[in-house]
């Protein structure tokens, strides 16, 4: 299919209009997504530190984790939208998206790219050497994941792996080591099959594109059905793997209570969603999953409390 290539010229408007125009093209609100479960590992990391008497908490330790995610997330988005603009002009349903349509041209969206890449590695680097030495196998992980569909169906369980990689090195961050390591690599699995669970649920929107456009993917290898069954078998794994942070992490129920809701939410959004009717994928994948990230670090926040107050409550002893 003939397309006009995309402009390489800024986007028009002022600085407002431009800045906006970016956080659309990375989805910069989707940010929610995985930054709280990173928040969550640096929270837990901490609790890590104080058990074994390391090193006290820095306040700005928590910054260079925030920039570190939001660099490296950032610099994903706006390489996948360079490295897709063709595909995303041909199909329907991304072709309003700001490259294809020449909001944004592609030499900005490489200089996006680039800064990001400078913040994140900049970051890591400020979080002490591991970091720093894990940073390139990270920019590996989250660029390449754009390619793997052009060959694979396994690109889901690719960026499940990519967004994993954020609560594994805001451990490392705050512990500068491996020590403990069963804890967040609970945390990472959870978050791995819960991103590609509902990726899975998402790119369903796109099956016949990407079966006519020769794309990969788990619901054009499997169907609608078989890729639902999928989903909710790896959103079943994100509650395991959370049960298994809560034993290893000897956490209480204040943490075993979101747990729960994590669970309850993720039942609902595969009750919406059905193999006859996909007209609420967009409430499935926006609404449902940010409230996932945002209450299990809000329950491993509170665990403390909770936890106290319920063992009271029911005269535990």
């Amino acid at each position: 299919m003939e397309h006009a290539s995309p402009r390489l010229d800024a986007p028009p408007g002022g600085l407002g209009a431009k800045l906006l125009a970016f956080g659309r093209m990375v989805r910069f609100s989707h940010t929610l997504f995985g930054l709280p479960f990173a928040m969550a590992a640096f929270v837990l990391a901490l609790r890590f530190e104080a058990s074994r008497g390391g090193t006290p908490f820095e306040a700005l330790d928590l910054l260079w984790v925030v920039l570190a995610f939001t660099g490296a997330r950032t610099a994903a988005m706006a390489f996948n939208r360079i490295v897709d603009r063709d595909i995303d002009a041909q199909n329907p349903r991304t072709a309003s998206r700001e490259l294809p349509a020449g909001v944004i041209g592609v030499r900005t969206a490489w200089a996006l790219t680039l800064l990001a890449l400078l913040v994140f590695v900049g970051a890591a680097a400020m979080l002490g050497d591991w970091p720093l030495r894990l940073s390139p196998l990270c920019i590996a992980v989250v660029l390449g994941y754009s390619y793997v569909k052009r060959f694979s169906w396994g690109a889901h369980l690719v960026l499940g792996v990519a967004l994993a990689l954020a609560p594994g090195g805001a451990w490392i961050a705050v512990t500068d080591s491996f020590e403990g390591w069963l804890q967040p690599l609970a945390l990472m699995l959870a978050v791995a099959t819960w991103v590609a669970g509902f990726d899975i649920i998402y790119s369903l929107q796109d099956e016949h594109f990407d079966r006519d456009a020769k794309l990969h993917s788990i619901p054009v290898r499997f169907g609608t059905r078989g890729a639902l069954w999928l989903s909710a078998g790896l959103h079943l794994m994100t509650v395991g793997a959370l049960v298994g942070l809560h034993l290893v992490a000897g956490l209480g129920w204040g943490h075993i209570v979101g747990v729960g809701l994590v669970g309850a939410i993720l039942i609902y959004e595969h009750a919406i969603v059905r193999p006859d009717d996909l007209s609420r994928i967009d409430k499935a994948f926006f609404d449902l999953n940010g409230w996932i990230s945002i209450a299990y670090l809000g329950f491993v926040l509170a665990d403390p409390w909770l936890d106290a107050g319920l063992t009271r409550a029911f005269g535990a002893g």
